[in-house]
């Protein structure tokens, strides 16, 4: 099985509030996220850590996640993507991981992603451009739980470039990172 991990515990402070609880399609980014994966992840790992109780209280299908706080969120999204990983079973292949303002991806998207080849990450790329969310396997976990508070796990990203698979999709929404206003009004445009 593949766990699935979104993070959800930054400040939001281009946005001014929670970006797991705008609304989109009906839904908050973050149960449509979590929507999204569960219907190829087990589990879905949450990360929250800013306002952690309101985003929990308005997550409308909390029966879809695992929820875990980082509470030192505030050292940036490396920790809570460590937080994250120490919650995935033993029995995890690998990891499907996005961030929480990519809430338009397509269902096509996880699984391609998730039918490429044994390779230790795969990259979803839209005309020639690179999105999220990304898989990558069991193997790498140790190299993302290592890297030290002061890192990028990018940097886990280029170290094994040579190894990535890259899935060329048709969707757009891989490229959605919706960090203020604006990005959200373009978003809800297309919608």
């Amino acid at each position: 099985m593949t766990a699935g991990l979104i993070l959800a515990a930054g400040k939001s402070s281009r946005m001014g509030s929670p970006k797991a609880l705008l609304d989109y399609r009906g839904e908050t980014f973050l149960d449509n996220l979590t929507g999204l994966f569960s219907g190829f992840c087990d589990p879905v790992i949450v990360v929250v850590g800013h306002e952690a109780g309101r985003i929990r209280a308005g997550v409308r299908h909390p029966e879809r996640a695992l929820f875990a706080e980082n509470t030192a969120y505030e050292s940036g999204q490396l920790s809570s993507m460590q937080c994250g990983l120490r919650m995935v079973p033993e029995s995890s292949a690998g990891v499907l991981f996005t961030l929480v303002d990519h809430p338009n991806v397509q269902p096509g998207t996880i699984a391609g992603l998730l039918a490429a080849p044994n390779a230790p990450l795969a990259i979803p790329r839209y005309r020639g451009r690179r999105g999220h969310p990304i898989f990558f396997n069991r193997k790498l976990m140790d190299d993302f739980l290592a890297l030290s508070p002061d890192s990028q796990a990018r940097q886990v990203v280029n170290r094994h470039a040579d190894a990535v698979c890259f899935v060329d999709v048709n969707d757009p929404g891989i490229l959605d990172d919706v960090d203020d206003a604006a990005a959200y009004s373009r978003l809800l445009e297309t919608a």
